[in-house]
């Protein structure tokens, strides 16, 4: 007996009407939910630089994507990872497992940040890093899952260690801090520096957030190096400036190069201090009109009024562009790996950075700019403490992308 579709198959008709919808109707909306975490520092030395300022700096980020006032949902949560990797796993665990985060922003702490990456290559999540500085996060352990935003242990040697040898500082012996970015920070530094023409004399490991450099100092000065190199960030950096002058160390003829110095450091210092210092960074608030307009609406919502450090910069530049590749997607398919790999196919322009790219092993390039920490005559602010020494630009300021070790380079 035929049957009612005139022998036609069931299978046949949904077929026609399947590719009919597929060329006419419309598609259907995809998930347009997403929840950012950001991890960092957000109670010890290293909370200036990120802590409550990351979490603004994303929040920022959403509302200037533009995305929620076209249906969007953007969450965004914090969390303390406290300096210490097994608790920045879990809990980075447990806003992949239960509280489905997509992106995991900022981790202000190369230890931290690399166990994380881990986690987040195995959840399938996005993991945008924007504060630690570590160069394996693009070599050794380089991820389909990472983009390594605002600057690295390879930048700020690159920049501040060539400029110094070049004028005349060619011996050197560094302080450092005894964690993963103190290693790869001196690592590369005294890559650098020996290539230049310089050497390393020495060097003295020192437990991360000590208060007591004395020994320390002591060792370097009795080094004679014309240049202590400072492989450490936050409060161990300002706590060795401050003692290192306190101990007569610059009066008596050696100068200090921290090789990792923020915004926030240097107001920490004083001027009086840090003066004549010279150090490297991806960002700084007066830098042009654009840069401007931005840390003014940040520091008006930063409870001391402080401008965006790099590393808050980074939170902000990096999510704008993932946001920018979510909406040529059409929406978010909770896929890490291949938000990435979009990410990577879409140049990068922001207020913050100006144009950039993001390299096949993650790394977002952009140019990197060495300054110098003003007289206290010079300043006209209480936040007006650099001026422009010179710039290298993007396509210069980070390991060439022939040298990276990053599997994802191998064919």
């Amino acid at each position: 007996m035929r049957n009612a579709l005139g022998g036609q198959s069931l299978a046949t008709v949904v077929g026609v009407a399947l590719l009919t919808c597929s060329m006419s109707c419309p598609v259907l909306a995809q998930d347009k939910t997403v929840k950012i975490g950001v991890l960092t520092d957000q109670s010890g030395l290293y909370q200036d630089l990120g802590g409550a300022g990351s979490t603004l700096a994303a929040e920022m980020a959403a509302e200037d994507s533009g995305l929620r006032a076209k249906g969007w949902k953007i969450e965004v949560i914090s969390g303390d990872h406290q300096n210490k990797p097994d608790i920045g796993v879990n809990l980075a665990r447990q806003w992949l497992d239960v509280d489905k985060v997509d992106v995991v922003a900022d981790i202000n702490n190369s230890s931290v940040a690399l166990a994380v990456n881990n986690v987040a290559r195995e959840k399938n999540a996005v993991h945008l890093n924007s504060g630690a500085a570590s160069t394996d996060l693009t070599n050794a352990q380089c991820s389909p899952n990472t983009v390594h935003w605002t600057y690295d242990t390879y930048m700020l040697a690159h920049s501040t260690g060539k400029a110094l040898v070049k004028a005349g500082s060619d011996s050197w012996f560094f302080l450092t801090a005894d964690y993963a970015f103190g290693s790869a920070l001196e690592r590369d530094a005294t890559a650098i520096i020996k290539e230049s023409g310089g050497k390393v004399v020495g060097g003295v490991k020192h437990p991360l957030n000590t208060s007591d450099f004395s020994s320390f100092l002591l060792q370097a000065q009795a080094s004679k190096a014309k240049i202590i190199g400072l492989a450490n960030a936050g409060g161990d950096t300002t706590n060795a400036i401050k003692q290192a002058a306190e101990f007569g160390i610059i009066a008596g003829g050696q100068k200090l190069a921290a090789m990792l110095l923020f915004i926030t450091d240097v107001k920490s210092i004083g001027l009086q201090t840090a003066q004549g210092l010279n150090l490297t960074e991806t960002f700084y608030w007066d830098l042009n009109d654009k840069t401007r307009a931005f840390s003014d609406r940040f520091a008006k919502r930063m409870r001391k009024g402080s401008p965006p450090t790099m590393t808050h910069a980074g939170v902000y530049g990096g999510l704008l562009h993932y946001f920018k590749a979510l909406e040529a997607m059409g929406g978010n398919p909770h896929d890490g790996a291949k938000v990435v790999a979009k990410m990577k196919t879409m140049p990068t322009d922001d207020p913050l950075f100006g144009p950039g790219a993001i390299e096949a092993n993650g790394r977002a390039i952009h140019p990197a700019y060495l300054f110098e920490v003003k007289k206290p005559s010079e300043s006209k602010g209480p936040w007006d403490l650099y001026k422009l020494v010179g710039t290298t630009p993007a396509d210069q300021a980070f390991l060439p992308i022939a040298q990276s070790t990053c599997a994802l380079l191998k064919k």
